[in-house]
């Protein structure tokens, strides 16, 4: 039984390991504003989209970093959404400096909306261009960012993009649970197959930073496609793929960072928040556990059974592997690698909670605001699976 059980094991790690390295070559940044100084010229201003609710402790760094942009023209907009700290001061006080920024206040929440969805659903009527980034308010972008993600959004065949930024951590939970957000992207999206195919399950993103076209946002029916949604990160693309339309993302370590949580409590929490609509949805849980216990932490209390120890040990040097792999890639906390069984069961952990907390009534919310689970999804436009074949953007 201990072996078929190490045999099991080394399969579920070896197959996120290969996966990670297919797609290590697939995962790039944007172009270079070097190797492609003429399309500059043409390229179309954008309307910079940040809501904002409490975000007293990054506004200021990632407005001035936004209008620090070079090569491209924009407006900044920030929604203010019942904030109850500095939030508007702040943005007010930089306004006064910079006419490109404006200060709005949302509307009442409706009923069955996220209020993150509603607050970028309000702000894309609200721009005046018609290309569309979609920033959080805890984001800080390098000077040629904005116009290096819009020559990936011009020259990928995709009508929504999204980059990854490099994600700060400082505390414990935030070194063990925050760099799963690229573990999971390279190990787990066969990126290969998401240029070749729409399907929608093929959908993914970071909601910290997204870029469109008004064109496409509009047709799709915008952040209104999923508005019950608190994970937009998967939904948005989706709704987007089962509109017909292409989504893609990048490498933003060097154009980008972010640092979403600042102690354990907010990472616990913001990780549970959206875990139902993730890990933790009620078809993908058992996958997740099974596939992460086995290939993950299991190995490596069998390294003390000799006779499996042949089989153990590769899957234990794999998964540790990768895990370092990915530190030193993305400047990744290397205490994550060495208690990565731990980050494991943790990261499995809150998967669970989400799901209890679901059951008995009282799915966890965020910033004060309930999640309305009790809705249906919204369903996007065009709701079907849309297989079309193309080749892969290189």
């Amino acid at each position: 039984m201990i072996v078929v059980l190490a045999w099991i094991g080394l399969v579920c790690a070896g197959i996120p390991m290969l996966m990670y390295l297919w797609n290590r070559c697939l995962f790039r940044e944007p172009p270079e504003l070097t190797d492609q100084p003429l399309a500059l010229d043409t390229l179309p201003p954008i309307s910079v989209l940040i809501p904002a609710r409490n975000e007293e402790r990054g506004i200021e760094a990632c407005l001035r970093s936004v209008l620090a942009s070079r090569g491209v023209e924009l407006e900044v907009i920030v929604l203010d959404d019942a904030s109850t700290d500095r939030t508007a001061e702040i943005v007010r006080s930089i306004a006064q400096t910079d006419p490109r920024l404006r200060l709005e206040t949302a509307p009442p929440l409706p009923v069955g909306w996220c209020g993150k969805q509603h607050a970028c659903f309000v702000l894309s009527q609200l721009a005046r261009y018609n290309t569309l980034a979609f920033l959080d308010a805890d984001v800080q972008l390098a000077p040629e960012a904005l116009a290096r993600l819009g020559l990936f959004l011009r020259y990928s065949g995709a009508e929504l993009v999204s980059g990854f930024p490099h994600q700060k951590t400082e505390t414990l939970l935030e070194k063990l649970l925050i760099p799963f957000i690229h573990w999971l992207l390279l190990g787990f999206l066969p990126m290969a197959a998401m240029r070749r195919f729409c399907w929608p399950g093929l959908g993914a993103g970071c909601g910290q930073w997204f870029m469109t076209s008004r064109v496409a946002y509009e047709k799709v029916g915008g952040h209104a496609a999923i508005k019950s949604s608190l994970h937009d990160g998967l939904t948005l693309p989706r709704a987007y793929r089962r509109s017909g339309f292409w989504t893609d993302l990048c490498d933003a370590r060097n154009l980008a960072s972010c640092r979403m949580y600042r102690n354990a409590r907010e990472v616990w929490y913001g990780l549970a928040k959206n875990a139902r609509e993730g890990m933790a949805a009620t078809g993908q849980i058992g996958f997740w556990t099974f596939t992460l216990f086995i290939g993950q932490v299991v190995p490596f209390a069998l390294l003390g059974f000799p006779d499996v120890w042949p089989i153990a040990a590769p899957t234990v040097l794999m998964a540790i592997g990768m895990r370092a792999a990915l530190a030193w890639r993305f400047r990744q906390s290397w205490l994550g690698v060495v208690l990565h069984p731990v980050a494991i069961l943790l990261l499995l952990a809150v998967q669970w909670y989400a799901i209890v907390r679901a059951m008995i009534g009282r799915p966890v919310g965020w910033k004060g605001r309930s999640h309305p689970a009790s809705l249906p999804p919204a369903a996007g436009i065009g709701d079907h699976l849309n297989i079309r074949d193309r080749g892969a953007f290189s």
